[in-house]
């Protein structure tokens, strides 16, 4: 690929994105350094692969480095970045190495608001059924591959293509798929929706004239921009104006069923082990990816039947003495709502408590009123303290702004609770058995549900339990059910921050 390119150094090398290049790389030959903070299952197999990666960041570092990547999360004054500059040697996005990768395949790139990831890997997964052998660079861990890179010899090469700092501009996609456009990082387009929308017709335009359009039609912005796009469009969802779509969907707690509907052909019946309606247009949009390339759509079948989702996302986490864990990793208002509506119907019988780490306080700032209102869906929601990842902390803001907010739009069980270390014996005190515990949110929120799971075991003894998967590493029955979902006769649940809103408003 690069001649006089030799090493590179990748700075933030744990980010799924960073991580998945770096494998691909260094299977291609290429010497591999890193640096992150810390230590994880993703760097420690990029070390088994033969990376050197640092668990800190300093000059030297970058040692013989011809090229350095660098994450959209790390700032301009990392010391390593100012070692690079200082002698001369290229610093690049990590979005940019992508697109060099992207330009010796035939690249099909997954934008969109919510829903990259787990698209991204249906398309991987059809493809691969299909004997396309691709290449895929996923933002999560798959559980199929129990990693978020697949390295294939076909000629595909699919990955998430990120609106963040604008990135997925840097690409140029045989087929460009887009699930969704909302208002997200609008930071990066001058806090302007219109920036934003440009920014996504922009990229669909960047296809060539042989390439192809595939995006939802269910969502309202992309319906708008439709006129806009100056490429063949393939769209699907669940509307009959579809050109691929789904009718008689049907969920059950192991995932969905439905038929699919092509240019006004049935083509049969399809099993998911996903749920939700989210899942489903994500599915359609995977199938159309499959019909474009060429796949048949038998090996299609087989592919979604095979498929177990991503870590995180709606990722069954354990169960023990019938009270379940789910973890989740939704952090903007609409995938809240389509990730409790998918618990309603799958678990229409459990009573859900939704445990939420908001994320940014820039979001939060942004959408604290909307997170209230997403959370309606649920039985009892606690919200803890703001994951401020790449931020710093913004004065006045909080998690508890979510937390008033949807106690003011009508939700009658909300608590506050700031210290996540101290989550897991709080639900311990509220939870019963029936009942369904969601961790929701882009942090290590996660940890809350399997300390709460082990903790269950401690009380109930190891008998009863179920693990449904692994833990993903960021980067179970016995006795008397409840299946009402309430809690038992004469319980009474507490409500601290009831309390403390009394005083904020006083």
């Amino acid at each position: 690929m690069f001649k006089k390119v030799k090493q590179l150094h990748f700075v933030g090398i744990g980010g799924s994105g960073m991580s998945g290049i770096a494998e691909i790389l260094l299977n291609m030959g290429y010497r591999v350094t890193g640096s992150d903070i810390r230590r994880t299952e993703v760097t420690e197999r990029l070390e088994r692969l033969g990376a050197k990666i640092y668990y800190n960041h300093a000059p030297e570092n970058i040692g013989d480095a011809d090229v350095v990547v660098v994450s959209s999360a790390i700032h301009g004054d990392n010391p390593e970045l100012v070692a690079a500059a200082e002698r001369g040697i290229p610093v690049i996005p990590r979005a940019e190495m992508l697109a060099e990768l992207m330009r010796m395949k035939y690249g099909i790139g997954v934008a969109g608001t919510h829903g990259k990831s787990t698209t991204t890997s249906l398309v991987g997964e059809v493809l691969t059924e299909g004997g396309l052998d691709p290449t895929v660079i996923v933002g999560g861990i798959v559980v199929n591959l129990r990693s978020n890179v697949r390295l294939g010899t076909g000629e595909y090469l699919v990955a998430e293509a990120d609106e963040f700092d604008k990135s997925f501009l840097r690409l140029s996609p045989t087929i460009a798929v887009v699930t969704n456009m909302e208002k997200e990082h609008l930071e990066c387009y001058d806090d302007r929706m219109e920036e934003l929308r440009g920014a996504f017709v922009e990229f669909m335009n960047k296809v060539p004239f042989y390439g192809a359009v595939v995006l939802c039609i269910d969502e309202p912005p992309l319906q708008e921009v439709l006129p806009e796009i100056e490429r063949r469009v393939i769209t699907y969802g669940l509307s009959t104006q579809a050109d691929v779509r789904a009718v008689r969907v049907e969920f059950d707690e192991h995932g969905s069923t439905f038929t699919v509907i092509a240019d006004d052909k049935v083509l049969g019946e399809v099993r998911t082990n996903l749920v939700g309606l989210h899942n489903v247009k994500n599915t359609l949009a995977a199938i159309a990816v499959g019909l474009e390339v060429g796949v048949e759509f038998e090996d299609i079948k087989r592919a979604l039947a095979k498929f177990k989702g991503v870590y995180r996302r709606f990722q069954r986490r354990g169960e023990v003495s019938n009270i379940m864990v789910i973890d989740d990793f939704a952090h903007h208002p609409t995938e809240i709502r389509a990730t409790l509506e998918a618990a309603r119907t799958a678990y229409p019988s459990r009573r859900i408590v939704a445990v939420f780490q908001p994320h940014l306080y820039s979001r939060t700032q942004e959408f604290y009123q909307e997170f209230g209102k997403a959370f309606l869906n649920s039985d009892v929601l606690v919200v803890t303290e703001i994951y401020g990842a790449r931020e710093d902390p913004v004065e006045g803001v909080s998690g508890e702004m979510i937390a008033r907010a949807a106690k003011d739009y009508g939700h009658r069980d909300v608590f506050f609770e700031p210290d996540t270390a101290k989550i897991p014996e709080f639900l311990e005190k509220i939870v019963h058995p029936g009942d369904l515990v969601m961790t929701i949110g882009a942090g290590p929120i996660w940890k809350v549900g399997v300390e709460f799971l082990e903790r269950l075991k401690e009380r109930f003894g190891n008998s009863g339990a179920h693990n449904e998967s692994p833990s993903s590493g960021e980067s179970a029955n016995s006795g008397d059910a409840n299946q009402s979902g309430e809690p038992p006769t004469g319980t009474t649940l507490a409500k601290p921050f009831e309390s403390q809103l009394s005083q904020l408003r006083a």
